[in-house]
């Protein structure tokens, strides 16, 4: 995999861009409350949150304006007042934003990008343009969390934006939830069930490996095939991909059929190893299991090591997954970590 610019740590003071890219909800009269509480908790953090022309005229207008998306990503890039910009919120709409990207603003004023679902465009347009970025949190989906946001999403916001120091082991999130609570304010106050987690499951492969981190959301990835975001057959070589599954819970058939295509394409046949985060709501948990090992058998990949029940995606709370930086499997130990970031 292509070396990637490693852009500057964030530091008290700084400001950060918020911006919607997808789905335009963080403008919407009904919601405005929740992105007030994601803002504060930045401020919590001792970042000052921005917003650019665009990110709060509404989810109408954001979904008729893709250009004016665009723009206020560049313009984010382009501004060195900005050290980071954060998603709003996911979607399904950001691959509408490609004709109007330039990526040599990006290359030019690498930045942090952190976001996740819908967002895994925008992670495959800094990746093009050579910037390291992070897949993680977003504003209205975990920084605006009822109560308080979740330690351990705080914990490696810490560890990963601020610190130049390595990750190092990353053990699964003790407690984990699914659990879907309307955004309504008179909500805000509701406690989400938690659950006991069963640690990290280790689908097949056995000993150490390493690798860059690539990957996202799997449906997303989908939108990106065959664009000029889709990465060479080289750049995956020697990769960790990581994939998560979003909320649209895509039934088992579909894992089969997408990753037939990366065994079609040669990419599982390059990689050094998987990662998959817990499926939402572990909806078809196990099925997807048996969809992962039935592709790999079919390309006689049953040796390539899949760690599964990961704790970044769709589920809280969550790690960040920096791009390119070298994760760290041990199969046998069942333990993850990451090198650098």
């Amino acid at each position: 995999m292509k070396e990637l610019i490693v852009p500057e740590k964030l530091k008290k003071g700084d400001k950060v861009a918020l911006v919607s890219l997808s789905w335009g909800g963080a403008g919407d009269p009904e919601l405005i409350w929740r992105y007030e509480v994601g803002k504060k908790r930045l401020e919590e953090f001792g970042l000052v949150p921005v917003e650019m022309e665009n990110t709060l005229k509404g989810s109408q207008f954001i979904y008729e304006n893709p250009q004016k998306r665009a723009e206020d990503l560049m313009n984010a890039f382009k501004d060195s007042s900005i050290k980071a910009i954060f998603a709003n919120i996911g979607g399904d709409d950001s691959i509408r934003m490609l004709p109007y990207i330039d990526f040599d603003v990006i290359k030019n004023n690498p930045k942090i990008f952190l976001g996740y679902s819908d967002s895994t465009i925008t992670h495959l347009i800094a990746f093009k343009a050579g910037v390291r970025s992070y897949y993680g949190p977003s504003i209205l989906a975990e920084f605006a969390e009822n109560i308080k946001i979740f330690d351990y999403t705080k914990e490696y916001v810490e560890k990963t934006l601020f610190s130049n120091k390595d990750i190092g082991y990353i053990p699964q999130a003790e407690y984990w939830t699914g659990e879907r609570i309307e955004w309504l304010e008179e909500n805000k106050d509701r406690l989400k069930i938690m659950q006991k987690n069963t640690g990290y499951d280790v689908l097949q492969g056995t000993g150490v490996v390493e690798g860059p981190l690539f990957g996202g959301c799997i449906d997303v990835l989908e939108m990106a095939k065959e664009t000029e975001l889709w990465p060479s057959l080289d750049e995956f070589t020697g990769a960790i991909l990581f994939l998560e599954s979003s909320e649209e819970t895509a039934p088992p058939s579909n894992i089969v059929y997408w990753l037939r295509n990366y065994g079609i394409q040669g990419i599982l046949q390059r990689i050094n190893g998987i990662i998959i985060g817990k499926p939402y709501q572990e909806t078809y948990y196990e099925e997807y299991k048996d969809s992962i090992r039935k592709v790999l058998k079919e390309f006689n990949l049953e040796e390539l090591p899949v760690m599964y029940n990961m704790s970044f995606g769709h589920n809280e709370p969550m790690h960040i997954v920096p791009y390119g930086a070298i994760a760290r499997l041990d199969l046998d130990k069942k333990s993850f970590a990451i090198k650098n970031h």
